[in-house]
């Protein structure tokens, strides 16, 4: 596949997925590897503008600026890279010698951009990422100190609601990880896999960091950027060195976070990249190598999008529906928003129940919003004031549910290609709330 196919088909995906951020940022390593950071540059500020403390975003951020020659936009985000990471980042210019053939090589986990020798060509294509590292709970190893002075751990106890999804986990995955002398017992296999899927910012990522804290299994987490490759060939690879990793230290969860982007429908993709959906397939079903002890659970807000074969019974055969919050967890997670800011007056119970159908992360931007307004008025008037109802009052009004096009979507999909039932929950969901 040509560099300009490669662009392309990234560019459709995100395309179809425009809240993907880490296919955006693949995208945008890719278009720097080019030498079109003139269109890496605002993919990488697109994410930085959801997210100001990304890591990854702030790399290609600051790579990108300097090589189009703006040095001031790249020194400030070497600044934030430096405060985030406590990590001295490469100065704007001093980038990774080009490899032989041109090619600029840039590696998305990588904190400093060391410069390898242009004499000696790199022993490994330029974007492959660093060997793989599960994460042992209460032991803390290079590849999970990054994330977790990011993501704090979590356990099913800071997860608000979406008690039958933890009930499912708990069934599928955690009791029998918990009780193997019993899972043995009644010939309950430790491997397997669990696809969640639901509208986006509904919990699905966070209820996977969840697990990590419930279990004293390991826990991998895999993202596009660890997997996909502009390279024939080295995706594949890639994906076979997530699994080994993950076989190495059983027993082991392997979270798949957007498998609808690398599991895709055959049918959807290019040959080239369809080659990767036959790789996973044969990765779960361990032809060569065995899967015992290895589960893996994934993610998607797609799930018609994913191939039909992933989903048959001994790969992703178990599905679980994660919905927007009900109204005792948007209450649980306004209270919890709101307690780590100064607030006053607020009657969350009221609040919760006039938003109903706001995801997780809707909740979480209209207590954001409200304490913008706190926060201008508090500048204006020269002393700090606490969050109001007259804050969310008015930005309710601004602020409005983003699962409807997921619903819009979900819609025809549940009514007209439901043949074996896999959306009897949503439809029953769907239903009852009046979006039929």
């Amino acid at each position: 596949m040509t560099n300009e196919a490669v662009v392309h088909s990234l560019a459709e995906s995100l395309n179809n997925d425009p809240d993907n951020d880490a296919l955006r940022l693949h995208l945008g390593a890719v278009l720097l590897q080019l030498g079109r950071a003139h269109e890496a540059l605002p993919l990488a500020q697109h994410v930085l503008a959801r997210h100001p403390a990304d890591i990854e975003a702030l790399k290609l951020a600051c790579w990108s600026a300097d090589e189009t020659g703006d040095r001031a936009k790249a020194a400030g985000y070497q600044q934030l890279l430096n405060a985030l990471t406590g990590v001295q980042v490469a100065r704007p210019g001093e980038h990774p010698a080009l490899d032989p053939d041109g090619r600029y090589p840039y590696r998305s986990r990588d904190l400093t951009p060391g410069a390898p020798s242009t004499a000696q060509p790199p022993a490994q294509p330029p974007n492959r990422a660093e060997p793989l590292r599960a994460h042992e709970p209460g032991t803390p190893d290079e590849a999970s100190s990054l994330l977790e002075s990011h993501l704090p751990r979590v356990t099913f106890a800071d997860v608000a609601g979406m008690h039958e999804v933890k009930q499912r986990l708990d069934r599928a995955l955690l009791g029998p990880m918990r009780h193997p002398e019993l899972a043995q017992m009644y010939g309950k296999s430790l491997r397997g896999g669990l696809l969640m899927y639901g509208p986006p910012g509904c919990g699905k990522t966070f209820m996977a960091r969840a697990v990590a804290g419930e279990l004293g299994a390991n826990f991998l987490a895999v993202g596009l950027a660890d997997v996909l490759d502009m390279y024939i060939g080295q995706s594949e690879r890639n994906l076979h060195a997530v699994f080994r990793e993950a076989r190495r230290r059983t027993p082991c969860v392997l979270f798949l976070d957007e498998v609808d982007a690398i599991g895709r429908k055959r049918s959807q993709m290019r040959s080239s990249l369809s080659n990767v959906v036959n790789q996973l397939l044969a990765e779960l079903d361990g032809a060569t190598e065995s899967n015992e002890g290895v589960f893996v659970l994934t993610a998607t807000n797609s799930p018609w999008d994913v191939d039909p074969a992933l989903r048959r019974p001994g790969r992703l055969d178990r599905t679980v529906l994660v919905l927007p919050p009900d109204l005792e967890a948007r209450r649980a997670l306004l209270e919890q928003h709101l307690s780590r800011r100064p607030a006053q007056g607020v009657d969350c119970a009221a609040l919760a129940a006039q938003t109903e159908g706001y995801s997780g992360a809707d909740l979480a931007h209209l207590v954001d919003s409200a304490a913008e307004l706190a926060l201008e008025d508090s500048i204006r008037l020269g002393q700090p004031r606490p969050i109001g109802p007259q804050d969310l009052k008015k930005v309710l009004r601004e602020v409005k549910p983003s699962t409807g096009p997921w619903f819009d979507t979900a819609r025809n999909v549940a009514q007209f290609a439901n043949d074996d039932g896999t959306y009897d929950e949503l439809l029953t969901y769907m239903r009852s709330r009046r979006l039929l």
